[in-house]
This record gives structure tokens, sequence and C-alpha cells, in this order.
């Protein structure tokens, strides 16, 4: 019996500090209050789209659901016309693409990240967004191909995200000269890509970045943040895919993503709030308050800031999981690359040098 007690202590000790860490609800407030103000047509529409899509799949399993998810990301991306042209990059160091509107800077550079999960997604299925940024922003955007997730490990794609940031430190789409000026972006998984390259470029002495952006980012993947649970039913894109795993034991998932990945999820390579936030460039993040992830931006943001670095958080109501995707058929979408230029603007004046506070509400 007293046998049976230690390892079963012994099991929770390991569970808790080994796997989860801190716990991190000293970064909590309220989740805000259902918005009042009603989703536009527009959004409507994006919302019907996704749950169609979402039972087209529904039919599939295992691999065949995988293939189905990912064929059908990039479907969307290849429906969209686009300004920019693409230049393909192949080769043993890198693999991606070049999205370069009319007339774009190639010394102004964005490293693109994309989302997916890290078993989907790919430049493809972002154009987009990597289309928009590039117009947005004048720049030339490099969308990486990385490894995904199960062909390959976690920390493979990591890898090839940091082989990127230094290669694109050093290379265009027309030479070989470093940026004048430099963003990484990404949304969701490619959120917390970014936002590890940031503090994985700091503490290995490379030039920082710019600037970043992070687009409705997971950057916990304990699954202890209360949007998760509070937020599972408002979120069409991820309730339905993820919010399952809500009901098995959150040490159990613990448990499954240490055998699976070989890394702790409190390890800050795929959990960046559990690093150190000091020291980051200015750091913009959106995300929606009907999304499940909300609070891994929240929380990011706040501990960022009580770091001392310039992270500016702004939400907006009701749309779903990286809305920024469906431009330019969403206002909504339309207000977050506004409010995307006005920072850049603001990081190439000087005036992002201090953190921000976290808005409450969409910019006018």
């Amino acid at each position: 019996m007293v046998t049976a007690l230690l390892i079963v202590l012994a099991l929770a000790a390991f569970s808790v500090f080994y796997l989860r860490g801190e716990n991190l609800r000293y970064l909590d407030t309220p989740l805000p209050p259902p918005d009042a103000e009603p989703p536009s047509e527009a959004h409507r529409e994006v919302v019907r789209s996704l749950r169609e899509l979402t039972a087209d799949i529904e039919q599939y399993s295992g691999r065949d659901r995988l293939a189905a998810i990912r064929r059908m990301m990039d479907e969307l991306g290849q429906r969209k016309a686009l300004e920019s042209r693409i230049e393909p990059v192949h080769s043993d160091a890198i693999r991606g693409e070049w999205v370069l509107a009319p007339g774009a800077d190639s010394r102004r550079r964005v490293l693109y990240l994309h989302g997916g999960a890290w078993f989907a997604g790919s430049p493809t299925s972002h154009r987009p967004i990597t289309d928009r940024l590039s117009r947005l922003l004048n720049a030339a955007v490099f969308a990486v191909d990385y490894r995904l997730c199960p062909e390959y490990r976690r920390i493979d794609g990591i890898r090839d995200c940091r082989a990127a940031l230094r290669w694109i430190l050093h290379n265009g789409p027309e030479d070989m000269e470093p940026p004048d000026f430099l963003l990484v972006a990404g949304d969701s998984a490619g959120g917390s890509l970014t936002l590890e390259v940031l503090a994985w470029a700091r503490d290995a002495g490379l030039r920082q970045p710019d600037a970043a952006i992070a687009l409705s980012p997971s950057t916990d993947v304990t699954m202890t943040s209360p949007s998760l649970h509070a937020n599972r039913l408002t979120d069409p894109m991820l309730g339905p895919a993820f919010g399952k795993l809500l009901r098995v034991p959150t040490f159990l998932l613990w448990w499954l993503y240490w055998f699976n990945w070989r890394i702790p999820p409190k390890d800050p390579r795929v959990s960046p709030l559990r690093g150190s936030l000091r020291d980051l460039p200015p750091v913009l993040i959106q995300a929606s308050r009907a999304e499940m992830l909300l609070d891994d931006a929240r929380r990011y943001a706040a501990k960022a800031q009580a770091s001392g670095s310039p992270v500016t958080l702004q939400t907006w109501p009701h749309v779903v999981h990286v809305w920024q995707l469906f431009t330019p058929e969403l206002p909504e979408a339309e207000a977050a690359y506004a409010a995307m230029a006005e920072f850049v603007a603001s990081v190439e004046r000087g005036e992002a040098g201090a953190p921000a506070a976290t808005t409450g509400a969409a910019p006018a």
C-alpha cells in the first residue's frame, strides 16, 4: 500500500514539475463578457463555410483525414486571386517560397511561419496572408515549408524555422545582402514558432528581427489556460477539431505529448510562454475574444509586458481563429491588416520601444 502511494506521488510530482512546470494562473484576468455587437454577414458566411468543410472532413479517419485536411487547406489558399508572384526555393539548406508583390522592396523582408497545428498547412495554404503582407508592407515575404508532424518530430520543424531565420538574414529574392528591415510573423502554430525563434535568436546572439507579429498564437501546449474550455463552443474552427481533447484528463495529455515527442510540454521550444520573455523586439499579437487560444495570447502579453518587453495585444470580437486568412472578404480582416500596418510604421518611427498596454477591443 505504501509503495503504491509513493509511486502515485512520484508520478504526480513528475507530471506537475517536469511536464507542466509553473502554474501560470497568476497571469489570468477574468475573460471578457460576451460581445453585444453582432458579427458581420461576411463573417457569418465564413463560419457557414467552415462548418461545411468540417462536415466533409468527418467522413475520413486516420491518415486519410490528415491528408484531407492538408488538401483542403491548400485548396483554400489556391482559390484566392493573388497580386504577388511566387518564386519557389528548394535547396538542401531551405525550402519555401518568396511572395513578391509588384514593386516590393527586396531589402524589406518578412519571414512567415504558417499555422496548421504542426500537422498541416503550407506556404500554399497561407498565400492569402503572405500576399497581403507583401502588398501591405512593400516587402519580400519568405514563407517557410517546414517539416510537419507526424512524418517528422516537432523539433525538426523548429529547427527548420530557426534555419530560415539565419538564412533570411543573408538572403533575399535578388541578392545575398542583409535586410534593411526584418519582420517575423506567423499564425496559430506558426505564431508559436514565431515567438520561439525570437527567444532563440536573442539567446544565440543573432541579429534580432526588427519586429514580430503573431496571429492567434499557441503559446503553451500544457493546455491549462481558461479560454480553452470557456470558448470551446464559440470557436467554430478549433472547437470541433480539439474540443474532444478537453475530455481527456490534462495530466494524461502531458504524458502523451512527452511520450510522442520526447519534449516536456513546459519546454519553451514548444511553449514559448514558459521561457524568458525579456529583451524581445516589439511584438504585435492579434487574437479573437471568441477563440480557444485567447488566453494563450493574453498570458503571453501579460508576462512579456511584466518582463519589460514591448508586446501589444489586440483582441477582436466574434471572429474565427486566424480570421486574417479571409481577406478581402472579411471587413474584420481588413481592419486587422490596417492595425498591422500601423504597428510596423510605429516600429519604423521608433515609437514601439516600451511595453504597450493590452487592448480590450479591436482598434477603431
